[in-house]
């Protein structure tokens, strides 16, 4: 795992409400989500704004949120009040 830089401020909050949205503890998120190559404390880097997760990785928490990754990843996007939505959500 290498040490970025953030793309933008909101994402590691967007991470956080979408784990919690999701009801799932770090260790759950890994298996829910298929990242047996990861640890918790990954997860918390991630959450904290320490590092930025891969592409793969922000795929599985838009998919799992039913959320345009665009939306995950921009500032200037905000996530839906409910999570996971029903529908896919982009707000454009």
């Amino acid at each position: 795992m290498k040490k970025n830089l953030p793309t933008t401020q909101k994402l590691p909050v967007k991470l956080l409400k979408i784990r919690e949205a999701l009801e799932l503890s770090q260790n759950g998120l890994i298996l829910a989500f298929g990242l047996e190559g990861h640890t918790r404390q990954q997860i918390s880097a991630y959450e904290s704004g320490k590092y930025e997760p891969s592409l793969s990785v922000l795929l599985k928490y838009s998919e799992a949120a039913n959320i345009c990754l665009d939306v995950l990843v921009s500032d200037k996007h905000s996530l839906p009040e409910k999570l996971p939505t029903k529908t896919l959500y982009h707000p454009h």
